[in-house]
């Protein structure tokens, strides 16, 4: 087998060499004559790395024909002819023995094809080659000068895996310790804290630096620059990079120093006003120029000054604080038992973010300062428009006497006849709506008389003809029987058909209750099975509303409790907010005693009986009033 594979591996290479790039897979597939459908992608596979790999050594191939080989990898991989891995492994050869000026062209062909590469044909087999081909090229480019490319790498990945891939994510919280911050640490070498000699004195200034039109240097702070501060300054870095070692006391005792200072600087050295700045950035803007990022800061000694009087410097060293201090504080899976801060390390870093946000609105009340002050002072008062014509001040009329209700029979006119009538019935809005007047509910007897009048069979009137057929009484008698009858809310098994069989069921329950006698006794007569069940469970209801302690007892219970009514608490369970809310709506001990037992009856409903109750005043140590409750 593996001789039979070996000699089509050589045919294949020669027909596919023969043939052009334009060719359809299936094509060349009909060309080799094997058994099975793995022999072919083998076949096929092998043929076309080794057709890229001589293109690649004798470089006369374009990156042009490494793609169109690459698309006809994919092509025979949709077809079936080829492995999916195929063109993952062209484009790791590829990538891997081209310069990198060309792998920008390649990366872009991968970038244009993210589509194909997350389809079910492609992406379990290929995602691992497409992360490594990326990793391999984020290892070759240089992070401070290929930025752009880095970046262009790092949204391809995020394109193509989605947010729970495990690959993208820092699950064990690891810093990047390699993120190293270099700068002059020997002192000896330094120039800071030095006076110029005769010849830098002498210099020329260079255009851009400071000219007659410049600013003046910022005013000296109270904390000197010297190399002392600097190397202070720049050691924060370490911490930054790596915020474990501010668990450790002595780092922590280092970084509390070298902070106190840094803070005291910011907060002392004067912000330059950075019209300059402005004035460079708008001549790159006209020429075309594009804006320069820097990955790292840059720690020459000869920058101290004004780095620390630029704004946006600060900011970013002020964020690193906030970003250290939320790691610090936060609740990380991955941290060692032994990270803990104490409570004076948490005070610290508390007041000490408060400083930097002090700071950022020194920096932005600065910046607006600057702005001020290069739009050219404009004043704050702000002048109102002057008219031409000015105006003449107009004289109110005054409203009549009769409109305002101060005439002789004191009414108030409302422009129209009967507005008038109504709006003079009562100069008490609240007293006229608490008018007997108003009051509309009739009583059940009113409302249900002609209802159990047409009831009565001897009355012979039809179904049709009855009110409680009619959609409207129907709907005000089931309001009226939710406010006063006890029926409404019983449950029940019985079903009904329509809106009126309820009613006309109802109907025979209120004749047999309401005093007034019916027309005829046939109708006392007509109970089914259920209104005997309904009758007895109301007779319960009623029984068992005897027994629930009523607001006379309630009163009784709590003029003899008084200040002790939170003995009694504790034993109905009322809840210490409860008993604070008690204690705030009112001062009076009765009062507060008597709210107690509302509470407790709102929660218990209808299981706050007298039976309930006597045992908690048992148990708190009123047996008297548990005894004259029982006899009530």
């Amino acid at each position: 087998m593996s001789v039979l594979i070996l000699f089509n591996f050589n045919d294949a290479k020669d027909i596919f060499t023969a043939m052009p790039l334009s060719t359809s897979p299936l094509t060349l597939s009909a060309c080799f004559s094997l058994h099975s459908e793995t022999e072919k992608k083998t076949t096929l596979d092998q043929a076309l790395r080794q057709v890229l790999e001589e293109q690649i050594v004798e470089k006369k191939a374009l990156v042009d024909d490494f793609l169109s080989l690459i698309y006809f990898s994919i092509d025979g991989v949709t077809e079936g002819i080829c492995s999916a891995t195929t063109p993952f492994l062209l484009l790791g050869d590829v990538l891997d023995c081209l310069p990198l000026y060309q792998c920008d062209k390649v990366f872009s062909f991968v970038e244009e094809n993210v589509s194909t590469w997350k389809s079910n044909s492609f992406y379990t087999a290929g995602k691992n080659y497409l992360l490594r081909m990326c990793n391999d090229l984020l290892r070759r480019l240089s992070k401070s000068q290929n930025t752009v490319f880095c970046g262009r790498i790092q949204l391809f990945l995020a394109r193509l895996f989605p947010l729970s891939e495990k690959s993208g994510l820092n699950l064990q919280s690891q810093f990047n310790l390699d993120n190293i911050t270099v700068f002059n640490k020997n002192e000896l070498e330094s120039t800071l804290g030095q006076k110029p000699t005769e010849e830098e004195d002498g210099m020329e200034v260079e255009e851009g630096e400071m000219g007659d039109e410049e600013p003046s240097a910022p005013a000296p702070c109270s904390i000197p620059i010297d190399y002392n501060l600097y190397r202070k300054f720049w050691t924060l870095q370490d911490y930054f990079r790596n915020p474990v070692q501010c668990y450790v006391k002595f780092s922590w005792m280092t970084f509390l120093k070298y902070s106190d200072e840094t803070l005291a600087v910011f907060r002392s050295f004067k912000l330059d006003d950075m019209q300059a700045s402005k004035r460079k950035l708008e001549e790159l803007r006209t020429a075309g120029g594009d804006h320069v990022y820097f990955a790292k800061f840059l720690t020459s000694e000869k920058l101290m000054d004004l780095q620390l009087s630029d704004i946006n410097f600060r900011r970013h060293i002020l964020l690193q604080y906030l970003i250290l201090f939320q790691y610090l504080k936060g609740q990380v899976k991955f941290k060692s038992s032994s990270c803990i801060l104490n409570d004076d390390q948490c005070s610290w870093m508390e007041e000490t973010t408060k400083v930097v946000y002090q700071v950022c609105h020194v920096l932005n009340t600065e910046e607006n300062w600057n702005s001020w002050k290069n739009e050219g002072c404009p004043s704050f008062v702000q002048e109102r428009p002057v008219d031409d014509k000015p105006k003449r001040p107009m004289r109110k009329r005054q409203a009549p006497e009769d409109f305002l209700g101060k005439g002789p029979d004191r009414k108030v006119f409302m422009g129209n006849v009967e507005l008038t009538r109504l709006w003079n019935l009562n100069h008490n809005n609240m007293a006229a709506c608490q008018s007997v007047s108003r009051e509309f509910m009739p009583t059940l007897e009113e409302f249900f008389e002609e209802a159990i009048e047409q009831a009565d069979p001897a009355n012979m009137v039809e179904d049709e003809y009855k009110v409680v057929r009619n959609s409207n009484y129907g709907w005000r008698a089931l309001r009226l029987l939710s406010r006063r009858s006890p029926h409404f809310f019983q449950p029940t098994n019985q079903q009904f058909k329509s809106l009126a069989d309820y009613l006309e069921s109802m109907v025979i329950k209120l004749a047999k209750e309401l005093p007034k006698d019916l027309p005829s006794e046939e109708i006392k007569t007509m109970v089914t099975p259920f209104s005997k069940r309904a009758t007895t469970l109301l007779l319960d209801c009623l029984s068992m509303q005897t027994k629930l302690v009523s607001n006379q007892q309630m009163d009784d219970i709590a003029g003899k409790l008084g200040s002790q009514w939170k003995t009694l608490a504790g034993q109905l369970e009322i809840k210490a907010a409860e008993i604070r809310e008690i204690e705030t709506d009112s001062k009076d001990m009765d009062m507060q005693a008597k709210l107690l037992l509302v509470a407790w009856q709102d929660r218990e409903g209808t299981q706050a009986t007298v039976e309930s109750l006597v045992p908690a005043l048992n148990a708190a140590g009123f047996p008297k009033i548990a005894e004259i409750l029982n006899e009530t």
